[in-house]
């Protein structure tokens, strides 16, 4: 099992340069549809394996074995078809060489958000080329142990320099945060329902809701590819929203007897969080410049795997409180209520903040009561003289 855990890490960490890939092949005002699809995609095949596996075990008796054998002829031809796929033409950063295909992207704004959206979809002001691309063109053939440490340190200058920006940097707040609970849940979730419904005496539906679960993912994450908001000024308060719903979801979960009634909080909870990951994967896919990807989304997915692993320690372990698995969910729906309550502070600031902006630059419809007065006896002096 420890082998197993080890090449799954390994295996879920290509979803990081997957998602890179993508975006490094398709201009930025794609990048919603393109998330949308991509994750979409994803779950469809995510449900069609859950209801194939449900339909195995209930109707047809089969053991979890040939299910195992199944998913190793899967990932078997997913290996094939990875062979045609395109292969990359360059190293963004060891062998980095100034190109046209880099120069397109703006690079010297990836961390100044707060121009919008338009700034994105059309981007004609000439960017700045990293330290990279500059020291290589300083230098032909630099040795290797350079290369590496001057590759570090650009690594290091681009971190600082992109989540310098609040935006950015609350949508990954967010990523890290709630991806971590995410995960948790779907490790443990199993063990909630075998608790709520004892699987040597009750029917097991566990896989078909894992369908349907996902399958509301799939259509949540298709669906943001055609919402038109200004995720601008309405990001954060969706974040806090749905990180309520999840609460709620949660809290449910955990005091409920109906094993439907779980089943139901599941559901909610998983489409929830599919609709709001692929918000967050494209609204900082489309801030950074195509060598920025895998940069920003690894770090992301470092640190929420690094919150799981506190908080299984703290929650889970028998080094920490050893809490029984309802008792859990109480402490993750805590949790995501939690995050609901700091970006709902954001999404109030970012709101009035827009509120006041848009006020100032509006030409004054009213006057206030010191200038009526100013005037007022401006006019009686006047009349008197």
């Amino acid at each position: 099992m420890q082998v197993m855990e080890f090449v799954f890490g390994i295996v879920s960490a290509t979803e990081v340069a997957y998602y890179a890939y993508i975006y490094s092949v398709v201009s930025p005002e794609h990048y919603q549809k393109v998330s949308s699809y991509c994750r979409s995609v994803t779950l469809v095949a995510y449900t069609a394996a859950s209801v194939l596996a449900q339909l195995l075990v209930s109707l047809a008796n089969v053991s979890y074995f040939y299910l195992n054998v199944i998913s190793l002829a899967s990932v078997s031809v997913a290996l094939l078809v990875s062979l045609f796929l395109p292969m990359p033409k360059k190293s963004m950063f060891f062998h980095a060489t100034p190109n046209k295909e880099a120069l397109e992207k703006p690079s010297g704004q990836d961390a100044v958000l707060e121009g919008g959206h338009e700034d994105h979809k059309a981007p004609h002001q000439e960017p700045l080329p990293t330290a990279g691309y500059q020291e290589s063109s300083q230098r032909s053939n630099p040795e290797p142990g350079k290369v590496v440490l001057r590759s570090l340190t650009q690594w290091f200058q681009d971190l600082k320099e992109c989540y310098s920006s609040k935006r950015l940097f609350y949508w990954s707040l967010w990523w890290a945060l709630s991806t971590a609970g995410f995960n948790q849940i779907l490790n443990y979730v199993q063990l909630l329902w075998d608790d709520k419904a004892p699987s040597h005496n009750s029917s097991i539906y566990n896989g078909a809701v894992e369908a349907i679960a996902t399958f509301g993912g799939s259509v949540a994450a298709f669906a943001v590819g055609y919402l038109d908001v200004n995720w601008d000024l309405l990001g954060e308060l969706a974040l806090a929203t749905f990180s309520v719903v999840n609460a709620g979801a949660l809290f449910l979960m955990h005091y409920t007897l109906s094993i439907w009634l779980c089943y139901a909080g599941y559901l909610v909870f998983k489409s929830s969080y599919m609709l709001l990951i692929t918000i967050a994967v494209f609204q900082i896919a489309i801030n950074l410049s195509v060598e920025r990807y895998a940069l920003v989304f690894g770090i992301n997915t470092f640190l929420a795997l690094v919150i799981q692993t506190i908080m299984t320690v703290i929650v889970v372990d028998q080094r920490g409180l050893n809490l029984p698995v309802g008792t859990q969910f109480l402490v993750y729906g805590s949790y995501f209520a939690v995050i609901a309550g700091i970006f709902l502070m954001r999404s109030m600031y970012v709101l009035y903040t827009a509120r006041w902006q848009k006020e100032a630059q509006s030409p004054a419809t009213a006057q206030s009561p010191a200038e009526l007065h100013s005037k007022e006896s401006s006019h009686t002096l006047s009349t008197k003289l």
